[in-house]
């Protein structure tokens, strides 16, 4: 890519909501791509002057200030229960928006925001980065090449054990901070984000059954799940069974996807990112990521030679990357946008329906 190209591709100035981790996360990839760190706001004007001063941003300011400012693009990265009001201002303003996940607590709101970001003819993009990790596109190339052929089953996991504890707490634990659902909108809209992802199909429906481990923490009272376990059906036939959990004792980020078609299985582990594992009758592959063997969309996202490993800050870098591109006019395959938010949320509804429910629910489509 030329030097021109790479200059176009940059934000003239990027607005930050937010001091956490997911806002470090973010200014990194911000800083890689080129962007220009203007303006930092948090829950108050001392976490405000500290994170600009820590991250390298021009200037603090509160939320309102920077809201009521058109930047080229605002990264909200705030509780979950503030991102409709907060991208909704943002795009009003005339500025692009990377909202973190959930982009809403409930599908509606997720649908009212994509609505207005196609109605203002701006970019809305959702962080599903592990979209990004190479081999994951070389496992959605395969399926969608037709060599494995038709997918028949799925089986996926994604496990933590950082709320294990009744006394480990966090904001994300109140319904007021964190919306409805906790685990499975946290974590869980990430493997379903990649079941649809890798395996080209939609979930049609869903049966559901949720947790509450600790019903208080910290002297509080929980309202939100711990775990959720699901079957699944996929609009092309195929059935599932995921296991989402924040309270598994040892694992700390096991996101694992299993695909297994007619011919030939596909299965990606998050936290060994650096190969495929590819199933058949005949023999099994291990797949390491190199970049001259592996599908152009993988090989696109390489941005080491072989051997020399790439991460999550990789895959959450060349998600922001991808998102700035289109910012600057391009389409970047596989940016997940505010739908894939809405449709995060539409799975999220459905879980929750389900579990209270106790019976299979249609997902809305």
């Amino acid at each position: 890519m030329s030097p021109q190209t790479m200059e176009s591709r940059r934000p003239s100035s990027i607005g930050m909501l937010g001091a956490g981790f997911m806002a470090r996360t973010h200014t990194h990839a911000a800083r890689l791509a080129g962007a220009r760190l203007a303006t930092l706001a948090a829950s108050s004007p001392q976490s405000s002057e500290r994170a600009a001063a820590a991250l390298g941003y021009e200037r603090a300011a509160t939320v309102e200030q920077l809201l009521a400012e058109e930047h080229a693009v605002v990264h909200v990265c705030t509780p979950n229960t503030s991102h409709v009001a907060f991208a909704r201002a943002a795009l009003l303003a005339g500025s692009h928006v990377i909202c973190e996940k959930p982009l809403a607590t409930s599908a509606a709101d997720a649908r009212a925001l994509v609505e207005l970001v196609e109605a203002q003819g701006l970019v809305g993009a959702v962080p599903f980065v592990y979209r990004y990790h190479p081999m994951v596109r070389e496992a959605r190339a395969r399926i969608a090449g037709g060599g494995p052929g038709a997918v028949v089953t799925i089986s996926g996991q994604y496990l933590q054990d950082w709320l294990l504890g009744a006394q480990d707490d966090n904001w994300r634990v109140a319904a007021d901070a964190g919306g409805p659902s906790r685990a499975f909108a946290d974590i869980g809209s990430h493997l379903v984000d990649l079941v649809e992802f890798v395996s080209g199909d939609r979930i049609t429906r869903l049966v559901a059954t949720t947790r509450t481990v600790h019903a208080e923490r910290n002297g509080q009272r929980v309202s939100t799940e711990d775990a959720v376990a699901l079957t699944l059906e996929l609009a092309g036939g195929g059935i599932g069974s995921l296991l989402v959990s924040q309270v598994a004792p040892g694992r700390k980020n096991g996101l694992v996807l299993e695909i297994a078609a007619a011919d030939e299985s596909v299965r990606f582990e998050q936290e060994d990112p650096e190969r495929l594992w590819v199933g058949r009758r005949d023999q099994s592959l291990l797949l390491r990521r190199d970049p001259d063997t592996l599908s152009p969309d993988a090989a696109r996202l390489s941005n080491v030679p072989a051997g020399h490993a790439q991460g999550y800050q990789d895959a959450f870098d060349a998600f922001v990357a991808d998102a700035y591109a289109a910012v600057a006019g391009e389409q970047p395959a596989g940016l997940p946008t505010f739908a894939d938010g809405l449709r995060a949320a539409q799975i999220t509804d459905a879980v929750l329906e389900s579990a209270r429910d106790g019976r299979w629910v249609e997902v809305a489509s």
